[in-house]
């Protein structure tokens, strides 16, 4: 384990690797470990040791920081201003049953985005600048602290989910938003998949700012807050803002869904709870390795996949961002090629598995195959940063 302090020490651990063509296993906190396929390396670099923030300046809404330093570091001194990071990254702990502790630089090198993905953008969307070591050793500082037009190659946005393929992470500048005074959620019971759907999709047409948009069918409905949810599959809508504004579209809302099914609504409370969960996955946080996919395809779609894969198949399933993601758990085998050709039948999509055990992971590719012109593009880009293909060979194959 390589765990240098500085940029500079690991521009020469990097150089030194690169000289020798000896691989390494990039890593930040640790809280994916297990996850993409098997990377055979001599040593792991890890950048917990390159840690703290570096500037933050409240009223610009902007922060700086290295790449190690704790994302509950960086909530804690963004909430003393009542702000946060809008695309609500997500915690793996849980679902992947690993430990460590999750950092700002490993938070943006997988693009982890949640709940407010469809509203808010990703990570990558409030990524400004960064500065990273490429395979090569070299120090390589991209963006700035204001969005603006980008000519060339957009490397704030290549390095943003690219898994440490790309290069080595040491510092991050990111923009951050006021958090929102108060949250509820609208909660339509007893929505078949289909429906909820269209439910979803007409709460968006209005102008009711929902920021929040998930179908939590009966299956997994129960294992959300401590089981409070009323009985029925769940479909769950939230809104935020100030109180007053909350109030009014929540009664906009209801009005307009009434007829649908028993309307309930959460308090402050609840909401929170309840969209940190489906942000988390903590249904299938269950301390077992049964393979866990998450899969991003249209949401008048998604639903007719996973129908068409409970026939197949033993899967339990819900549904985020209005139904265009969905959390999908196999009681059993993997099943990934049932579930990548019915993607491809149904208009294309992405399915990554975030979960499974080591000898599934030895077999099954862990991302979408990508299409041989992507794959070209994409082997090239990477033969630049990485010229001797030492960062994380194999991850993302």
């Amino acid at each position: 384990m390589l765990t240098p302090s500085t940029e500079t020490e690991a521009a020469e651990l990097i150089r030194d690797h690169a000289t020798r063509k000896t691989p390494l296993q990039i890593r930040g906190g640790g809280t994916r470990s297990g996850f993409g396929n098997a990377v055979s390396a001599d040593a792991v670099l890890s950048s917990t040791a390159i840690t703290g923030i570096i500037e933050y300046n409240p009223a610009e809404m902007v922060m700086t920081a290295r790449a190690g330093t704790p994302v509950a570091e960086i909530e804690a001194a963004l909430a003393e201003n009542g702000q946060g990071m809008a695309f609500e990254p997500m915690d793996h702990r849980g679902a992947m049953g690993t430990s460590g502790t999750p950092t700002i630089g490993g938070l943006f090198a997988v693009n982890s985005s949640g709940p407010r993905r469809f509203t808010a953008g990703a990570a990558r969307d409030h990524l400004l600048g960064v500065r990273f070591v490429n395979g090569a050793g070299d120090v390589v500082k991209a963006g700035g602290k204001v969005m603006k037009n980008v000519t060339g190659l957009d490397l704030v946005k290549l390095l943003a989910g690219s898994y440490g393929t790309m290069g080595f992470l040491t510092q991050v500048t990111f923009k951050v938003l006021p958090v929102p005074k108060t949250a509820a959620t609208i909660v339509i019971s007893g929505l078949e998949d289909e429906n909820a759907m269209k439910a979803l999709a007409a709460a968006l047409s209005l102008s009711v700012e929902v920021s929040g948009a998930a179908h939590l069918p009966e299956s997994v409905r129960g294992r959300f807050i401590g089981g409070k949810l009323p009985e029925g599959a769940a479909t769950v809508m939230r809104l935020e803002g100030l109180e007053a504004s909350v109030a009014v579209r929540a009664e906009k809302l209801m009005s307009a869904m009434a007829g649908l099914g028993p309307i309930n609504r959460l308090d402050a409370d609840d909401t929170k709870a309840l969209w940190t969960e489906i942000r988390d996955v903590t249904p299938y946080g269950d301390g077992t390795a049964r393979p866990l996919w998450r899969v991003s395809m249209p949401p008048s779609e998604a639903w007719k996949l996973v129908a068409g894969l409970r026939l197949r198949a033993g899967i339990d399933a819900y549904y985020d961002w209005q139904g265009g993601l969905v959390w999908m758990r196999m009681e059993a085998d993997h099943e990934a090629d049932v579930l990548r050709h019915g993607i491809r039948s149904l208009g294309g999509g992405h399915a990554t598995l975030v979960r499974a055990a080591p000898e599934i992971r030895a077999k099954v590719p862990t991302f979408e195959p990508l299409s041989p012109a992507v794959a070209l593009l994409s082997g090239r880009v990477r033969a630049k940063l990485d010229p001797h293909g030492i960062f994380n060979p194999g991850l993302m194959a």
